[in-house]
């Protein structure tokens, strides 16, 4: 499992003073870098391999600015050519959020799945989780 903390800033926050429901998927996306970087430790978008095929997040308490959140990421499922990065938002001891992306492993030149090599599936399945 990957651990990332982050302060939210102040514009993150709706008009009712939490975060926005809109900030999650943001943060998520950043807090999966440690697994972009199993695919591809460069990060150089030019030739970059995974595409994203589903997000869902669910929301299960408030949360606000001002105090630190821990985003942690682990790997659900691992499949032929995807897997599933399953997430969880933490803040004051208390959960606030827990999300999966389905990530493809993809080639975008032929605009197709690519099945995941036994060297990135053998990293990925270090960060299982259930």
């Amino acid at each position: 499992m990957f651990y990332f903390e982050l302060q939210p800033r102040f514009n993150d926050t709706d008009a009712l003073g939490h975060i926005s429901n809109t900030t999650l998927p943001v943060w998520f996306e950043q807090a999966r870098t440690p697994l972009f970087r199993i695919f591809h430790p460069t990060l150089d978008v030019k030739t970059w391999p995974l595409i994203i095929a589903r997000v869902e997040i669910d929301f299960v308490a408030q949360s606000y600015w001002h105090l630190p959140v821990e985003i942690r990421t682990g790997v659900g499922k691992i499949g032929n050519s995807s897997f599933h990065a399953v997430q969880e938002a933490w803040q004051d001891g208390k959960q606030i959020a827990r999300g999966k992306a389905v990530l493809i492993n993809f080639d975008y030149e032929t605009e197709k799945a690519v099945p995941i090599s036994e060297e990135i599936r053998k990293k990925l399945a270090e960060h299982l989780v259930e």
